[in-house]
């Protein structure tokens, strides 16, 4: 059994002070630090850091030079290792638009993974594509999209946890009304959809999440308000924000805290296998990337991913909007656990998973554990 001792547990809305957090696999309790049996604990000092939730991503491709297409299990091997050191603690495998069959191979390594790798937990696999519009493909191969094939889609349906779509390309209700019935989440995004689309989509046909706000989609015009006028005035959607002040204007990010709240944002990274490499060239699928600072691009100057960690998107969403700590901690923990009901986790309630983060007020992460198990020290500690 553990405690953290001397640190600031941030439990649902509430601050708490003068408490130790006990666990082990599971939160087992907070009791006053006064009445620990520390002959049978092991004692961690927090030193005065916040003790949150795991970060849980849900649109992530790579890093560390891995990608979730690569299709190995080395590469979510590598992702799941250094994700912790980013706060993260579960996260999506996010694929790609392309072949069936490389598809078909990164589901199945993430159903494998699945079943226990070493570090931050593979929940299951956002599928971004290939069922986009080529109008709006950002940084995704235009001669592998299609229409959902429900053939190849339901042997993967307990892999399959989020789903990117174009609505406007979607012909009929099977497709939705499968995602609804298997509890897959359905979101907008890669989209030429207009606002009566959009609209349409959020209010009858189960589109319930919009992949990165803002970017590869039909924007906000006073007098055709697209995709965003849907998900920012008329639906209760979760938006996804990239918030690397490069994909988002800050002021951007702050409307939308503004309009959205704090309940109704997701902070992803869609970072790329560059993350935590540095600039130089790289790839995303199958093209060459280049990264200079916080931007990665394609040769012809479109944003391919981000190199964004998870702990400077809370630290810059807070920053630009005011947003209190345990509101943007909620970002990627509480919300993304309430979407993807997942009753183990988002919280640092009695009987949720251990999986806990120790950083400062700047999203510095000092220390991360997965199901009670250390998984990433910072070297400073």
């Amino acid at each position: 059994m553990k405690a953290i001792i001397n640190g600031i547990i941030v439990v649902g809305q509430e601050l708490i002070l003068g408490q130790a957090l006990v666990f082990d696999e599971f939160i087992r309790e907070l009791l006053p630090k006064t009445e620990l049996n520390r002959s049978q604990m092991e004692i961690i000092d927090a030193g005065g850091r916040y003790v949150v939730p795991g970060f849980i991503n849900v649109h992530i491709h790579g890093c560390g030079g891995a990608d979730a297409m690569d299709g190995t299990a080395e590469a979510l091997a590598t992702m799941s290792r250094l994700l912790p050191s980013t706060g993260v603690t579960a996260y999506l495998p996010t694929t790609m638009t392309a072949t069936q069959e490389n598809i078909t191979q990164a589901l199945e390594t993430v159903r494998q993974a699945r079943a226990g790798v070493a570090g931050a937990q593979v929940l299951g696999c956002h599928l971004e594509g290939p069922f986009i519009s080529p109008l709006y493909k950002g940084a995704q191969k235009e001669e592998y999209i299609c229409l959902p094939q429900l053939a190849w889609l339901e042997p993967y349906s307990d892999v399959i946890k989020l789903i990117t779509c174009a609505p406007e390309l979607l012909q009929g209700e099977e497709f939705t009304a499968w995602c609804q019935a298997q509890g897959i989440v359905l979101s907008v995004g890669h989209s030429g959809a207009d606002y009566a689309t959009a609209q349409q989509a959020f209010a009858t046909r189960g589109f319930s999440h919009v992949t990165h706000l803002y970017n590869a989609m039909t924007g906000l015009h006073h007098r055709q308000p697209g995709i965003v006028g849907a998900a920012l005035a008329d639906a209760d959607v979760m938006c996804e924000l990239i918030c690397d002040n490069v994909h988002v204007h800050p002021v951007v990010q702050r409307l939308t805290y503004q309009l959205k709240g704090s309940e109704h944002i997701e902070l992803i990274t869609d970072s790329i296998r560059a993350c935590l490499l540095g600039d130089g060239a790289s790839e995303l699928g199958g093209q060459q990337v280049t990264v200079h600072g916080m931007t990665a691009t394609l040769a012809d100057g479109t944003i391919a991913g981000s190199v964004l960690t998870m702990d400077r998107a809370l630290a810059n969403f807070q920053a630009n909007t005011g947003a209190s700590l345990v509101e943007v901690v909620g970002m990627v923990t509480s919300n993304p656990a309430r979407e993807l009901q997942l009753q183990d986790r988002g919280s640092l309630t009695v009987g949720k998973r251990a999986d806990i983060v120790l950083c400062d007020e700047n999203f510095h992460i000092a220390a991360t554990y997965v199901g009670g198990e250390q998984v990433y020290q910072s070297k400073g500690e």
